[in-house]
């Protein structure tokens, strides 16, 4: 699948989330696989993205820049390549 900043996501609802001093842990519960999530603002998008209608809808709530939404669609995309997240 072809990740857009048009397409609309959110945490899988087999996912945990648990804050730490470097951003978050997300644990899926059904594959067990643990993901670091390494900035907050990058935690903070993926508790939002059900929020909004799409990734830069999110992005734009949250406050990132413009100039870092390219990595923003790398995170997502191995965030949901790992299914910590999903396409709704």
């Amino acid at each position: 699948m072809s990740i857009t900043l048009d397409t609309a996501f959110e945490l899988d609802p087999r996912v945990s989330l648990r804050t730490e001093p470097f951003g978050a842990l997300a644990y899926h519960f059904g594959n067990r696989k643990l993901v670091f999530l390494r900035h907050p603002d990058v935690v903070a998008v993926v508790r939002d993205l059900a929020k909004y209608q799409t990734l830069a809808d999110t992005l734009t709530a949250i406050g990132v820049h413009q100039d870092r939404w390219p990595s923003f669609v790398s995170a997502v995309e191995s965030l949901h390549s790992s299914d910590m997240i999903r396409v709704r």
